[in-house]
């Protein structure tokens, strides 16, 4: 084989392996199977359960606060998930979070989802500053509670963003957040009385 063929040969198979990093990468993963909760931890005594092939919350008899984080940790990355809120909607999905073994005090931000005109879409920082950025009064009619919800949130270094049923909610800039590498975690909030189902979670990692 001469010099330039050998040249051609060596530029295309690294096109090629260049190709199927870039397939690989961007390869959609679903974070529920639909049947358990395998790839999942529970944090706290709140119920976690599957029903119907969909991921249910219920606040435990403990009232207190519960979470359900994925075994493995997403820096960047895109989102979906479905959710239906019961008589009190209040939850969230935590993003780059981490909890300490036995314990339910997370670290990470929380993209809200809540009871009608209570900020779904926006972002919280537990035990940290506190909301980092709410949503504005004319986004609250978004929100179909006691309905079914898309939620899409698209996290890329500093910088995050988040629709409800294809409407942007927010998008931040934050370098504490950008920081930040953890679980994707959902959240039952305290005080009891709480019910939320979940579908549809697909995950890209950017």
């Amino acid at each position: 084989m001469n010099l330039s063929k050998l040249r051609v040969l060596l530029l295309l198979t690294l096109c090629c392996g260049v190709s199927v990093f870039s397939a690989s990468a961007q390869k959609k993963e679903k974070l529920f199977n639909g049947k358990d909760l395998k790839g999942w931890k529970i944090y706290g005594t709140e119920k976690w359960f599957v029903e119907n092939g969909e991921l249910v919350c219920e606040s435990g008899p403990d009232k207190g606060y519960g979470y359900l984080a994925t075994e493995k940790t997403y820096k960047n990355f895109e989102l979906t998930v479905d959710f239906k809120q019961g008589a009190n909607g209040n939850s969230g999905v935590f993003i780059r979070s981490n909890i300490p073994d036995g314990s339910t005090k997370i670290s990470g931000w929380q993209v809200e989802v809540a009871p009608p005109n209570h900020d779904t879409g926006g972002i919280y920082e537990s035990y940290g500053r506190g909301w980092i950025i709410q949503i504005p009064d004319e986004k609250e009619g978004f929100l179909k509670f006691g309905e079914w919800n898309t939620l899409k949130i698209r996290a890329e270094g500093a910088r995050v963003q988040t629709w409800l049923n294809g409407h942007e909610m927010v998008d931040l800039t934050d370098e504490k957040l950008g920081a930040g590498n953890g679980s994707i975690a959902l959240q039952i909030h305290d005080g009891g009385g709480i019910k939320v189902n979940w579908k549809n979670l697909v995950i890209k990692p950017l």
